[in-house]
């Protein structure tokens, strides 16, 4: 009888521990909200457990590696740095890392920004290694582009260039007869001025089919922008355009030369590049702000001046001018 006593309190202590050690894998984990851990390039799972303990998503990195022994199934764990999820239990962060779902950031480059303003972005990314130089105006394509922490600058930079360059190619294969441009470096010039023109999707195209009109015509392209980006290489100005502005010679001022600019003034986005190498099917030749965020087009001049001495008067209504 003693014997089975002693068997019978050997099982049940057998069971309480399997019970216990269950609930230590599955159970919360002591994070009490996210933390960061970053495991280094051929970490062994002791090496990730001793991070995860300092990073405080468990408690003992050799109660883990053990419970992993048991519940965790086999199998390494994958380099790179993982967002652990508040009170995450062991059994959820071993997962993670033999998945390798590591943590994804992200530099975004909204359609129309500048490169001195891509630049100052992937030098301001958290976790990107290395510097970059300013790129090539019209280089970059817009759109979020996901990097890991210790991937370089330099990198993520090329994945944006390529990205354009891969679009452009693309585009311009499909482009129409009625495209005003010969050449994808004349598309990337003029989809810039278009995407700083407007930022209306419903317009973009006719906005292409004006300047594309005034080209064919030697017109001046008279876009603002153009006048703006050689003073503050496409940050805001902050201030109206001076006169003497309007009249300086820079190759870039499209008040003061017929034809396009001698570089792009901005990163356009898709719906510009394609807006360019499709344009509307339209004889405009003029617009202005309707003072809804959009534009008023005109194909003849008479009908362009009537059109600014009604934004002329809704200004004067807003207190503008």
């Amino acid at each position: 009888m003693r014997k089975l006593g002693c068997l019978v309190l050997l099982v049940a202590g057998l069971v309480i521990g399997a019970i216990v050690a269950a609930n230590m894998w599955a159970g919360a984990g002591p994070a009490a909200k996210p933390v960061s851990v970053v495991v280094p390039a051929g970490a062994s799972l002791a090496r990730a457990a001793i991070a995860l303990e300092q990073a405080g998503a468990i408690r003992s990195a050799h109660r883990f590696r053990l419970l992993a022994r048991v519940f965790g199934g086999g199998g390494s764990v994958k380099a790179g740095e993982y967002e652990i999820p508040a009170h995450a239990s062991a059994g959820q962060i071993l997962d993670l890392l033999k998945e390798g779902k590591v943590r994804q950031r992200f530099v975004v480059v909204p359609e129309g920004l500048p490169s001195v303003m891509v630049h100052d972005a992937l030098m301001k990314a958290d976790g990107l290694a290395g510097s970059v130089p300013v790129p090539a105006e019209g280089s970059v394509l817009p759109d979020g582009y996901a990097y890991q922490r210790g991937d370089t600058r330099a990198a993520v930079l090329a994945r944006m260039q390529a990205a354009m360059r891969d679009y452009l190619a693309t585009a311009w294969a499909k482009r129409s007869k009625a495209s005003a441009v010969t050449s994808p470096e004349q598309a990337i010039i003029l989809a810039s001025i278009v995407e700083k023109e407007t930022g209306k999707p419903s317009e973009r195209r006719t906005v292409a089919a004006v300047y594309g009109n005034r080209l064919r015509l030697h017109m001046p392209l008279q876009a603002d922008p153009t006048v703006i980006y050689p003073i503050t290489k496409g940050r805001p100005l902050g201030r109206r355009i001076k006169q003497s502005e309007l009249h300086a010679r820079n190759g870039y001022n499209t008040y003061a030369s017929a034809g396009l600019p001698i570089g792009p003034i901005a990163n356009p986005g898709r719906a510009s590049i394609d807006a360019v190498l499709d344009p509307a099917d339209s004889q405009a030749l003029y617009f202005v702000a309707d003072g809804t965020g959009g534009h008023v087009f005109a194909d003849t001049l008479p009908e362009h001046n009537a059109n600014v001495r009604k934004w002329y008067a809704i200004r004067k209504v807003r207190g503008e001018m």
